[in-house]
């Protein structure tokens, strides 16, 4: 059973991802559900998963079938995906092709490859207790900037500060991977060009 901590932080990730997808939809192309569209590639940012006190979270791009043909090719383009996708900090945990089956009409189906990277932090990686300290002295100076989420879970004035922060974190953590994943998609879309 998930903790208390579990159940919020996993609903303010989810506020954060929320943000993510529309700040996406809104620089790029927008596409259904929680997808974007970027130099005609596909992308997509999943809802955050509370799993053994860690937050999950996936994001994928399609593998432009117009461009790599065959399942050769496919495969190349894939392990090209992986080599260029940092693996400093915050790397994802898996890197998969997933072939999906999508019908929409119910009358025909398309076939996709992805790229799929999953990510997964601790919940105590998500909040810094000195940042949360510092701010918590300028809320009670009435010098704070920071919107604070009015949570029902959250008692405290710390507490909502250390929500705000699993949100913000969250959300700057996806931005940096699928920042990553389209640079990735261009250096391999580059090389194929030559």
């Amino acid at each position: 059973m998930a903790s208390m901590k579990g159940l919020l932080f996993n609903q303010h990730a989810s506020e954060g991802l929320n943000k993510l997808v529309e700040e996406m939809q809104k620089t790029y192309t927008l596409k259904k559900g929680r997808r974007f569209n970027h130099s005609n590639i596909t992308y997509e940012v999943s809802r955050p998963v509370l799993r053994d006190e860690m937050l999950e979270f996936e994001i994928s791009s399609k593998i432009p079938e117009d461009e790599v043909k065959g399942s050769k090719q496919m495969q190349s383009y894939f392990q090209g995906i992986k080599k260029y996708i940092p693996l400093k900090n915050n790397n994802p945990v898996s890197v998969e092709m997933e072939n999906i089956v999508w019908d929409s009409k119910k009358d025909s189906e398309k076939e996709r490859d992805y790229v799929k990277l999953l990510y997964r932090y601790p919940l105590d990686d998500l909040f810094n207790d000195k940042e949360v300290a510092d701010e918590l002295e300028k809320s009670k100076a009435n010098t704070s900037k920071k919107e604070l989420p009015n949570s029902p879970g959250a008692y405290t004035l710390q507490g909502r500060i250390v929500l705000a922060y699993v949100e913000e974190t969250i959300q700057a953590l996806g931005r940096e991977h699928i920042e990553s994943l389209i640079k990735a998609n261009d250096k391999i879309r580059n090389a194929i060009e030559k």
